[in-house]
């Protein structure tokens, strides 16, 4: 872990380390096409030849590789995806990148990597259902490592949840899925730091509005294919960390993203890295329209969850962890109790009202909405479910940015209404938050 300290700040320093990501991202190097185009070349080819039949030794020994533009086979790198990499780690402030198939063959590679069979991992209660599965069923089964669920929020349950030389990782997301819990970033990161084990960070939810690797996280892990893709056509990852953990993922012999292959096709990389120019203006739309329309449901009496509200428990937590002009993330949901309420409710917003689509994912620019308990979180059982915080009637709305607020906000309305009169009740009780 000192190692690692020093690595970041040798980084910082030698690479004029930007604090705000969308500067960092207009600082990256701008990779021009094969003949002058503005835009990057799509390099689509699988394998790659080279002049002298020495350089392949070279190459395989480690001699030469990508950072001096020599490919052997894009499941090793490809100069598209690579060009995407560094892009991404830029906009993260990481020394490094690797862009991969999916946002679980991410979180999965770097656990295999930094978790040993036998090892430990504590956890935040409340994770994405498919993270929740690869910690409580597949990692166990495939490798014996166990997993200690706590409160993220809670730093102190976090470090009494360590197993002095067994736990590995401390793993969390930025803002829970779906509860909108807020891990206490700098508070874990140094929970890591004294207990030498790497904190690993899903930004998913916060790419722009939070930086975590700014915040003292070792690692952190996207799903591409939400917020920073857009557009609901591409499914990617990416993991952002330290260059001698991503060089140790690729290496011939013990290496995850090698050895298990969850390749970025190069089109994709493409595609992405032509979006991400202007992911900082979509994250503030996607955070300025969440805050109105939460704002605007609690006026109405609805239960809604959103820690941009002053009065979420984690509000100031989190205030105290975005970067300036961002808002407070394009997530946020309404309680409705009871599965019954809330598929009611998403079906007078998807058919009466056209508010937005019923719908998992997030990050398009359409508002997606979803019953999370019966979907996204169904890999939890019902008791775990209730630890984490996750009602039956939890709705989980991605805001989307399409329409004027107030055409938007009139279907939203006209949705409610529709509902009200259908289940025959006045208001639901108002809730402040549903935490961990």
């Amino acid at each position: 872990m000192a190692d690692d300290e020093h690595s970041k700040k040798e980084y910082r320093a030698a690479a004029n380390w930007v604090a705000d990501p969308a500067e960092a991202l207009a600082n990256a190097r701008h990779e021009f096409g094969e003949h002058g185009g503005v835009n990057m070349s799509i390099e689509a080819s699988a394998t790659f030849t080279v002049m002298e039949p020495e350089t392949m030794r070279k190459m395989f020994a480690g001699e030469l590789g990508p950072e001096h533009d020599f490919f052997v086979y894009s499941r090793h790198f490809n100069p598209t995806v690579l060009n995407l990499s560094r892009q991404i780690a830029a906009m993260e402030g990481t020394e490094a990148a690797y862009c991969t198939a999916s946002g679980m063959s991410a979180i999965s590679a770097v656990l295999f990597q930094l978790c040993p069979a036998g090892s430990h991992i504590v956890a935040s209660r409340c994770v994405y259902g498919g993270t929740q599965a690869l910690l409580s069923s597949f990692l166990p089964r495939a490798a014996g490592v166990r997993t200690t669920f706590v409160d993220a929020s809670d730093a102190e349950a976090v470090r009494a949840a360590v197993r002095e030389g067994e736990t590995r990782v401390i793993y969390v997301e930025t803002v829970a899925n779906p509860t909108l819990a807020v891990a206490d970033i700098p508070g874990l990161s140094a929970v890591a730091r004294e207990k030498g084990v790497m904190l690993v960070v899903d930004n998913t939810f916060m790419p722009m509005v939070v930086s975590p690797a700014r915040l003292g996280a070792d690692v952190v892990v996207h799903s591409v294919s939400k917020f920073i893709s857009g557009g609901a056509d591409v499914i990617a990852g990416a993991i952002c960390g330290p260059a001698n953990l991503l060089n140790s993922m690729m290496d011939l012999n013990g290496g995850a993203l090698l050895l298990l292959g969850p390749t970025m096709n190069a089109k994709v990389a493409f595609e992405i890295s032509e979006r991400l120019p202007h992911l900082a203006l979509r994250m503030k739309e996607h955070c300025a329209r969440a805050m109105s329309y939460a704002r605007r449901m609690r006026h109405l009496g609805l239960p809604v969850v959103y820690p941009g509200l002053e009065d979420h428990p984690h509000h100031d937590l989190l205030r105290s962890m975005v970067n300036p002009g961002y808002g407070f993330g394009g997530m946020l949901c309404v309680d409705m109790e009871t599965e019954e309420r809330a598929n009611l409710l998403l079906r007078h917003l998807q058919n009466t009202a056209q508010f937005g689509l019923i719908a998992v994912s997030l990050g398009y620019y359409e508002t997606l909405m979803s019953c999370s308990a019966s979907s996204t979180s169904s890999e939890l059982d019902e008791e775990d479910k209730q630890r984490a915080g996750i009602s039956p009637g939890l709705v989980r709305l991605s805001v989307g940015y399409n329409g004027s607020l107030e055409q938007r906000w009139a279907q939203f309305e006209k949705a409610i209404a529709a509902f009200r009169r259908e289940a025959a009740v006045p208001a639901l009780p108002s809730l402040t938050c549903v935490a961990e």
